[in-house]
């Protein structure tokens, strides 16, 4: 899309709200490639398969991401939610991308 985006806040028409929503969201996407990126590098420096799933680790992003919502006024249990699968996600990449390194 060649459309220049706006902020949420200078937007006139849904025309530039939605190429702000589409810009946003291949941003987004491009932070998740990054962040699977470290999956891919945690699979890679972990020594051993159990320590893929760390409970603590995953309650701590989940509150992290939690507090910051609600610090920005967005809702921040179905945030808690999204990071919630997020994080499972991550975890089950980082198993397959463990398995596949030591194939």
């Amino acid at each position: 899309m060649t459309d220049q985006f706006k902020l949420p806040e200078n937007c006139t028409d849904m025309r530039e709200v939605r190429v702000g929503v589409d810009t946003t969201d291949r941003e987004l996407m491009a932070l998740l490639d990054r962040r699977f990126g470290y999956m891919r590098a945690a699979a890679r420096i972990k020594q051993a398969r159990d320590t893929v799933r760390d409970e603590g680790r995953k309650a701590q992003v989940i509150e992290n991401a939690q507090a910051d919502a609600a610090e920005r006024g967005l809702p921040a249990e179905k945030i808690a939610q999204l990071w919630d699968v997020l994080v499972e996600t991550s975890i089950a990449y980082e198993l397959v991308e463990w398995d596949r390194l030591r194939s």
